[in-house]
């Protein structure tokens, strides 16, 4: 699923990034890499998500988010 799909308060961890090099790489530039455990805290409808993931808050537009595979952590 992708990062927009995600529900609030919800944590997931990035599996694939899909886009082009320069997306590539200015998302790993603010730290998120596959791998990475992130943390949902705000996903309303036609707002950038909001996530918080190595000690840092980060907001992504949604178009963004459609290139970022994750899957949800279960707790």
């Amino acid at each position: 699923m992708s990062l927009n799909e995600v529900r609030e308060n919800t944590d997931a961890i990035i599996n694939e990034l899909k886009g082009d090099a320069r997306f590539i790489s200015r998302i790993t530039s603010i730290g998120l890499t596959p791998g990475c455990r992130v943390s949902i805290i705000k996903n309303d409808k036609n707002r950038p998500v909001l996530l918080y993931s190595r000690d840092t808050m980060i907001a992504v537009n949604r178009k963004e988010c459609a290139g970022i595979l994750v899957s949800e952590v279960r707790a």
